[in-house]
């Protein structure tokens, strides 16, 4: 009879430590990879601020160059996430800053590109700092920003502390 009791406790104990061991690792592949997909939409959020902050400094340059890398980032991050019509509306927006020539033209495209990432930056979690939603009542547009300092992209030194944040996205 303790032969018996002692088997079961045995097979009862390999049976919990199988399920213990089958969740753990379950469990930790499902952080992995929510770590990795937040780390590429970091990258992303990344990118759009260097956008923004070339848009801000006036410099037509770099905000093309950072539009051509944003365009190329998105593609690491996976389209079951990011519908393919939002993927589609940013790469068609963040080519069309790389190849414009001035800085008013990359402003404007710059209003659609922003309110695409602000609807994908409410929907998923881009970033573990808070993303502040900000906005400009002269341009009646709005955009992203990773601190509450305005520093206006629409209208760069001209209206440089010219709006307010209206949403922080935790």
């Amino acid at each position: 009879m303790k032969n018996i009791i002692r088997q079961n406790t045995i097979v009862v104990i390999r049976s919990i430590t199988m399920f213990a061991f089958f969740l753990t690792t379950f469990v930790t592949n499902t952080f992995a990879q929510d770590s990795a997909q937040t780390s590429r939409f970091n990258k992303l959020l990344v990118s759009y601020y260097t956008i923004k902050n070339a848009l801000v400094a006036g410099n037509n340059t770099a905000a093309s160059e950072s539009a051509a890398l944003f365009a190329k980032t998105i593609n690491d991050v996976s389209n079951q996430l990011i519908s393919e019509s939002n993927v589609q509306s940013l790469v068609k927006n963040a080519t069309s800053i790389a190849e414009a020539k001035d800085i008013k033209s990359q402003r404007q495209i710059f209003v659609n590109f922003s309110s695409d990432m602000i609807e994908i930056a409410k929907a998923l979690k881009m970033s573990s700092n808070p993303v502040f939603v900000q906005y400009c009542p002269m341009k009646k547009a709005y955009w992203l920003s990773n601190e509450t300092a305005i520093k206006n992209p629409y209208y760069g030194n001209s209206m440089l502390t010219c709006g307010k944040v209206t949403e922080t996205i935790q």
